[in-house]
């Protein structure tokens, strides 16, 4: 089938020069990253990315939905060139503005004071499985409870204390029991796949935790839930309404801690600073990453001053925390998502759904479009009355879309996730569509 517009894909992929560093990089790097196509990257700008041999792609996975400013946007570079010319490095025993700046920045957004007016504090990290670390370890150490209630299907990190929460796979898990001991999964409720026949999904899955609390988790020793306001690796599923208004009711009853993990979902992805302030439900501790940086290595644990305060001298901390070029990028995203990228994600987000309703129409194969903002997922199902999961067909379309110009991931079992910088264009996104359109042929008919 030929491909309207092949995004100028000039060479068989991956062309030479691409083909000749993956073999390069067999020898000496880890054969565990999860490659899903042969993706070499030389640059990119924005939208659009090149690849060593001169191939043009549009970027709508933005590094697992790390570049929320677009590859390479200027302020942010002018700032991290600006705090390179200073220094590199000093370590989080010491002060600097760009430190000071950024924690001054996420208090100020931060939704335990724009939802509920409670200062809020951060601690700087450089990964999001570190940031849930930190999370895990304030938590434990405020309420001295052992016990903890993470959700099937959620992705929290593969270092050994956030791993014990991963369920999205089985295969991160495998080989690496027995992980952080005390950690009970629950259901996430799914409305597309209902694990209660009949039932308010949310309400079902609240009350099975109440029946866990009677039977076989004392609510008195659960120190606190972990949870995706809006799952990501798992399938970009949003949750019903009420259910995290409920699950933050059930907390408040039994004094247990609320974590949201927004490391894939904050930082304005989902047409807002924070996905919870689509709900309006304030947790008391919150796990950012990913888009905060626009590319460089940053996390944070955000939590309520009344909690994080209560950490003594040395009782946490890291080396590279507070990196001032990593601070720097920080300071600028949020910057850019303030005055504009948020409110650009939720325009083109809603555009994006529009379009991809009208592709549905054509395609049976397409079971449910979901999500908020530019945090879409379409999940893909057979052709029958059982939404049976079409992880071929899934895997298919994300191969086929880097064939054709177009860079894509997916998640869940069979679910395309969409993730393109929050500066995307609507022009972007058109072209997309005709791209997503030809792969989708292209996999249907087998090529």
């Amino acid at each position: 089938m030929t491909v309207p517009n092949p995004a100028h894909i000039k060479t068989a992929l991956p062309g030479p020069k691409a083909a000749a560093m993956i073999a390069r990089d067999a020898e000496v790097i880890s054969p565990s990253y999860p490659r899903d196509y042969p993706f070499a990257m030389s640059h990119g700008r924005g939208t659009e990315v090149w690849d060593v041999d001169g191939n043009r792609f549009l970027d709508f996975a933005a590094g697992i939905a790390v570049c929320a400013t677009g590859h390479a946007h200027p302020r942010v570079v002018e700032a991290v060139k600006c705090a390179a010319d200073k220094f590199l490095h000093i370590s989080s025993d010491y002060w600097h503005a760009q430190m000071l700046g950024l924690g001054e920045r996420l208090a100020r957004v931060a939704p335990m004071l724009t939802l509920a007016g409670e200062p809020a504090m951060s601690f700087l990290c450089q990964s999001g499985t570190e940031a849930v670390e930190g999370a895990l370890k304030l938590v434990r150490y405020v309420t001295r409870r052992p016990r903890y209630i993470g959700f099937l299907g959620g992705f929290h990190g593969r270092t050994m204390g956030s791993l014990s929460f991963t369920s999205s796979k089985y295969t991160q898990q495998l080989g690496f029991a027995p992980t952080m001991p005390g950690v009970t999964h629950v259901p996430y409720p799914n409305p597309y796949r209902p694990l209660f026949a009949g039932a308010d999904q949310g309400k079902a899955v609240l009350d099975y935790i109440r029946m866990l609390f009677e039977r076989s988790v004392p609510a008195s020793e659960v120190a606190a839930f972990l949870v995706e306001p809006i799952q990501g690796e798992g399938g970009y599923i949003v949750p019903p309404e009420g259910f995290l208004a409920g699950l933050r009711e059930l907390c408040d009853e039994h004094g247990i801690l609320l974590i949201f993990d927004e490391v894939q979902s904050g930082v304005g992805r989902t047409g807002k600073m924070f996905a919870c302030e689509h709900t309006g439900v304030v947790p008391d501790i919150m796990t950012l990453a990913k888009g905060l940086g626009s590319g460089l290595p940053i996390g944070a644990v955000v939590a309520k001053k009344s909690l994080m305060s209560q950490w003594k001298r040395g009782a946490h901390g890291n080396t590279y925390g507070g990196n001032p070029l990593a601070c720097a990028a920080a300071n600028a995203t949020l910057d850019l998502v303030s005055e504009g990228l948020a409110d650009n994600a939720a325009a083109m987000g809603a555009h994006f759904m529009a379009r991809l309703h009208e592709l549905s129409r054509d395609y049976p194969c397409i079971g449910e479009l979901r999500g908020r903002g530019l945090m879409i997922g379409m999940e893909l199902v057979e052709a029958d009355a059982e939404r049976t999961p079409a992880r071929a067909l899934c895997d298919a379309v994300v191969t086929r879309a880097f064939h054709n110009g177009l860079l894509l991931l997916s998640c869940g079992t069979s679910t395309v996730r969409f993730m393109p910088p929050l500066s995307v264009s609507t022009s972007e996104i058109d072209e997309a569509m005709v791209l997503l359109r030809a792969s989708l042929d292209q996999a249907l008919a087998g090529h």
